[in-house]
């Protein structure tokens, strides 16, 4: 086999092994402190921001025209509808604006 087929293995495995880890840590206490649930809560706009931040500064028209079109759907819709305008805006931008 490959050895992509088993770094794609390897890489499912550490990220069941980290969020079955996580789920054991947190399990095991009766109650969980506010300030440690509100660093949670936080960690998922943490980690799109490190994803969007490098792409939005390299970016170019298109790129911001999808982004500010997905931020403004964000305000009204769900998840889905932002993901899906900001596409959609994106492929357009770059059919015609380049």
């Amino acid at each position: 086999m490959s050895s992509t087929f088993w770094i794609i293995v390897a890489g499912a495995i550490a990220t069941y092994l980290t969020r079955v880890g996580g789920h054991l840590v947190i399990s095991r206490f009766e109650n969980i402190h506010p300030r440690v649930e509100a660093g949670l809560n936080a960690v998922p706009a943490a980690v799109l921001t490190t994803l969007v931040a490098p792409a939005a500064l390299g970016a170019g028209p298109a790129e911001w025209a999808a982004l500010i079109v997905a931020g403004l759907v964000s305000l009204r819709g769900g998840l889905m509808a932002m993901f899906l305008a900001g596409a959609a805006a994106l492929i357009l931008a770059r059919q015609f604006v380049g």
